[in-house]
């Protein structure tokens, strides 16, 4: 697993910062898991980080680009900006599975079922969602620091556009995935759940979970980025109006900003599509 952080900057913000707590509590509270901090990470280029930005800005713009458009883009751009570089697809394809972006580029034999995992069906075609808990989204943007990345997992009330659980974490793993569905589920327990065909989502762990609270289990089609509509819109509006105004130094910095912002958004934000209400006062109406 790639990660967005440097071995000594973990040890040194725990080592400094919190010198009575033991090692295992303090990463917990990072959101960081004991072993890695043992792991070496190789150092990320400054090309790199500044390829996968322009990438995430990309994607965000334009969510239904392939890895050919995206290529094309960042090429014209280098052009535009008279610099003497160039990037093949490939390379996009690799990055954008660090990002953790799934749907980027047409997968080899898309109509073949992963025989290790089952698939479930896209269930929210033609439904109508008039209900809070009625439908949630869960998904998972590549949030960017100045030298290096974390990762956002969010869940939204479609209904209602309420977030009703988020963590961050600088892994992209199932346990940030579990671990944001429990604090979902202690606020309430949705109908259905949509997700896309993320390695996280099609875990185990993640479907025993959902199954246990009797949830039903929805996902995307495999490049349809707007089965996923609402939890799309999310991201433009948490990195139009958050991430993109900022320059996160570290991990921490990223966490506590960003539950500054879902606080503001679930009962500060009127919405346009809501008759200008707030999320929270449309999802805790009744």
């Amino acid at each position: 697993m790639s990660k967005g952080y440097s071995h000594q900057y973990l040890k040194s913000l725990i080592e400094i910062n919190n010198p009575n707590l033991s090692l295992g509590r303090q990463a917990e509270l990072l959101g960081i898991s004991r072993s890695g901090l043992y792991y070496q990470p190789s150092p990320v280029s400054p090309f790199t980080l500044d390829l996968m930005n322009r990438m995430d800005k990309i994607n965000t713009k334009f969510p239904y680009f392939g890895s050919r458009k995206i290529t094309a883009k960042l090429n014209r751009q280098f052009k535009e900006e008279k610099l003497d570089l160039r990037v093949n697809r490939k390379r996009v394809q690799r990055l954008a599975g660090i990002m953790g972006i799934e749907a980027i580029y047409p997968k080899k034999h898309l109509s073949v079922p992963d025989k290790q995992h089952q698939i479930y069906p896209y269930l929210l075609k033609g439904l109508t969602i008039n209900n809070p808990n009625q439908v949630w989204g869960i998904d998972i943007p590549y949030i960017r620091l100045v030298k290096g990345w974390v990762y956002l997992t969010a869940i939204l009330d479609w209904f209602t556009r309420f977030v009703v659980s988020w963590e961050t974490s600088i892994f992209l793993d199932k346990k940030m995935v579990v671990n944001t569905l429990n604090k979902a589920f202690s606020i309430n327990i949705p109908d259905i759940l949509n997700s896309d065909q993320g390695s996280q989502m099609i875990s185990a762990d993640y479907i025993d979970l959902l199954k246990s609270k009797g949830i039903k289990i929805s996902m995307d089609g495999r490049g349809r980025v707007f089965d996923n509509i609402f939890t799309e819109r999310l991201w433009r509006n948490v990195k139009y109006e958050e991430v993109y105004l900022k320059e996160y130094q570290n991990p921490e910095e990223a966490r506590e900003n960003l539950d500054e912002y879902f606080k503001l958004y679930n009962w500060e934000r009127p919405h346009q599509n809501l008759d200008y209400q707030v999320p929270a006062d449309l999802y805790f109406k009744n």
